[in-house]
């Protein structure tokens, strides 16, 4: 049975393969992220992975996506796309605990959806302007949500960690696992 990937994600491909999976085909959603009003950050989570995965499913496969929401609070952080981005979220982060939402779905061949939620709290120290300052300068942040990318240099700015790492990266492999295995995928 043919795996559909509904993500270009490098951080996501990795992932599948610590647990034996290669997907068969790649291939990237093109959906609209931008949090409804008032939707809360799990739900968001929940709704990206879902609508990511009906946009690219195909009978006689399974597809699987994923979505990750770094919020504090109830605010959704964003993508940085820019250091000023990036930096405004690594100070509002200085200090205090945040959570991480990955959402997975995966469609089966019958085009029936299974859903699985990972959230993970993550408390970051308090960062000095140097250090914020220093992490900016690696670029890592680009493209990620709450402008820090857990699996680089961030990493040492985790003072507590109670959930799933790989939910943080992007791709909580617990619940991925539990929905390949409850969908007839075989692994190792």
């Amino acid at each position: 049975m043919p795996l559909i990937l509904a993500s270009a994600s490098p951080r996501r491909l990795d992932l599948l393969a610590r647990i034996g999976v290669a997907p068969d085909r790649i291939c990237p959603a093109d959906i609209d992220e931008t949090p409804l009003k008032g939707e809360l950050p799990a739900r968001h989570a929940e709704r990206l992975a879902a609508e990511k995965a009906a946009a690219v499913a195909e009978a006689g496969a399974l597809t699987l996506a994923a979505d990750t929401v770094v919020a504090a609070g109830r605010r959704i952080l964003p993508k940085a796309e820019d250091e000023a981005v990036a930096r405004r979220c690594l100070e509002l982060l200085s200090g205090r605990r945040h959570r991480v939402h990955s959402a997975v779905t995966l469609i089966d061949a019958e085009g029936h959806a299974r859903h699985r939620l990972s959230t993970t709290i993550v408390t970051f120290k308090r960062l000095t302007r140097e250090e914020i300052d220093a992490y900016l300068a690696t670029g890592e942040w680009h493209g990620k949500a709450g402008g820090y990318a857990i699996q680089g240099r961030a990493e040492a700015f985790v003072r507590f960690l109670s959930g799933s790492h790989s939910g943080v990266v992007g791709l909580p492999l617990f619940e991925t696992r539990a929905l390949l295995v409850a969908a007839g995928y075989p692994l190792g």
